[in-house]
């Protein structure tokens, strides 16, 4: 890990970050610093080892080497500081540390890490060392625009909810009701949080902490249905009640929930395996179109400072129609 090789990188991002910082993207301007933002992407800006976010004043540095130097880590922060003196908090989470608080992050500097950021005008809580990623997914910051400006007055259920951040979204464009599924009751908690923070009502009954199968079974025994549905899966996992696996299985789990959705509905379907390229998963959402009972509405690109604005590397297979890997559908359905 060199330095000397990274600065002029570091430097080409900031600056382009900097020029495209506006109105719909002010963390880098002003005085309040209540947005969240990727500043690097190592993995296309040519840096691999090194991916840099702000979550309001806390920066946080994901240190993906097989070597970790403490040494290079410490010269990133002392740029980054220099260069934003506004930051207060600082923390390193390391891919290949030993321990899993190495993994889920470590203080580099400063004392209080952010408990909450600004997107659009809304509120979302986190919760920075919570897991490995820092508990708010800004890859998917255009479709949470999309929610709030296409949920008013439907009925939302979101699984592999996560820390709810999806739901909250729609629940903000004015969503009648919202259900948020997730296996751990812990992340449920923080989108509680997130409703809190907006003054949202919070009834216990809409977080749902159960396994993916159980609670769609529940939902279809209920004969309960909804005006959109989300289903944005981990790449894998595999617990008694079934198995998770978006590289060979996505047309099955987007199966389980078509039952659920009314006349009319929308599913939105997340699609993050790197080794599926945008094609084979069209070739998946074109299939299930077949029978006439869904649609590709249209595909919510990841933005573009996410991906990278300098961008020197490429991606492990071609997302194409979509720009990165993580791949985001909304489909209309129809019901017989």
């Amino acid at each position: 890990m060199n330095f000397d090789s990274l600065h002029p990188l570091l430097e080409k991002a900031l600056a382009l970050r900097l020029v495209q910082s506006n109105a719909s993207n002010p963390a880098l301007h002003g005085t309040s610093h209540e947005e969240a933002l990727r500043l690097f992407n190592g993995f296309y800006e040519g840096y691999p080892d090194l991916v840099l976010d702000i979550y309001a004043g806390t920066l946080v540095i994901h240190d993906y080497s097989e070597t970790p130097s403490s040494a290079f880590i410490q010269s990133v922060s002392d740029y980054i500081r220099n260069a934003m003196p506004w930051l207060h908090t600082g923390i390193l989470k390391t891919r290949n540390g030993p321990t899993q608080k190495e993994k889920r992050g470590t203080l580099l500097f400063g004392s209080t890490l952010d408990s909450k950021v600004n997107e659009y005008g809304i509120r979302y809580a986190i919760d920075l060392t919570m897991n490995r990623d820092s508990s708010f997914y800004l890859d998917t910051k255009n479709l949470r625009k999309w929610l709030t400006e296409n949920m008013r007055g439907k009925s939302v259920l979101n699984t592999f909810a996560y820390t709810g951040s999806l739901g909250v979204a729609a629940f903000a464009g004015g969503a009648a009701n919202v259900i948020q599924t997730d296996l751990s009751r812990q992340f449920l908690n923080l989108a509680k949080d997130s409703f809190a923070l907006n003054g949202y009502p919070i009834q216990k009954q809409n977080f749902i902490a159960q396994d993916f199968f159980p609670a769609i079974a529940r939902f279809k025994a209920g004969k309960q249905t909804f005006d959109c549905v989300i289903i944005d899966p981990p790449f894998f996992s595999s617990t008694s009640h079934g198995k998770v696996d978006l590289l060979h299985e996505s047309e099955r789990l987007i199966n389980k929930v078509r039952p659920l959705i009314n006349d009319g509905g929308v599913l939105i379907t997340i699609n993050n395996a790197v080794f599926l390229s945008g094609e084979d998963y069209m070739t998946t959402l074109r299939s299930l179109c077949k029978d006439g009972y869904l649609s590709i509405r249209e595909l919510i690109p990841v933005p573009e400072d996410f991906i990278g604005l300098n961008r020197v590397g490429k991606p492990i297979t071609d997302p194409a129609p979509f720009n990165h890997s993580t791949k985001i559908a909304i489909l209309d359905v129809k019901r017989k």
